[in-house]
């Protein structure tokens, strides 16, 4: 028998037996977090898991506390201004990297941004530009180039020396077919050009102008 120990080398074999057994059960321990006490998976966890440890979570964890902040100080703008933040980056993790569209579950975030930013809106009266800058973005991959032009209104009252920023004002409202506000900011963006540059200039604005039209008959991605 194999637990017979009066052969010297039976006894080694037990021996044997009971490292291996010991060295398998303390690896599973260790793979599978088992009497840890520390409430985390062990390391297979964390390799199974591995996509549940990218961002992707702390952002769902980020939009779960910002929605929570809003809850208990529905009339704090910094709380919904953190919220325009968190929904903004849950939805740029739906964002395909090659194409930049947005999946379905992306363009639900995004909506949900433009929802948390009207409701800052409405509790300040000196918005963040940045976090204009911000919704304009995701109002422009949204189609909706009203409340876009809105935004960049924003950004351009804050930052009356940028070109880009009129440039920009330009197209949205030309896309949301405010072709006198349109007119202006392309006007202003040419002005800030530095006069080497300003024909380049005029000729990307009149393409952006006639492109204006084809934006506003399109519609965001879900795919």
């Amino acid at each position: 028998m194999l637990f017979d120990l009066r052969s010297r080398g039976r006894r080694r074999t037990v021996q044997g037996v009971y490292l291996a057994l010991a060295i398998i059960l303390g690896g599973g321990l260790v793979l599978f977090g088992v009497g840890t006490g520390s409430g985390v998976g062990g390391l297979l966890d964390a390799f199974t898991n591995s996509g549940s440890g990218s961002n992707k979570p702390a952002i769902s964890q980020a939009e779960k506390s910002a929605v929570r902040q809003t809850q208990l100080q529905p009339n704090n703008p910094a709380a919904w201004a953190a919220l325009v933040q968190a929904r903004y980056s849950a939805a740029n993790q739906y964002a395909n990297p090659r194409t930049g569209a947005y999946s379905s579950a992306g363009i639900t975030e995004l909506n949900g941004t433009g929802q948390a930013w009207q409701r800052y809106l409405q509790l300040t009266k000196e918005p963040d530009w940045t976090l204009a800058q911000l919704v304009a973005r995701a109002y422009a991959t949204l189609h909706d180039y009203k409340n876009e032009t809105a935004a960049w209104q924003i950004v351009t009252r804050a930052n009356p020396n940028v070109a880009t920023y009129f440039e920009n004002l330009a197209l949205s409202a030309w896309a949301a077919k405010q072709n006198e506000l349109g007119d202006l900011a392309s006007a202003k963006a040419l002005s800030l050009t530095p006069k080497a540059q300003q024909a380049q200039m005029k000729q990307t604005l009149q393409q952006l102008k006639s492109q204006a039209g084809s934006l506003s008959a399109s519609t965001p991605s879900g795919g």
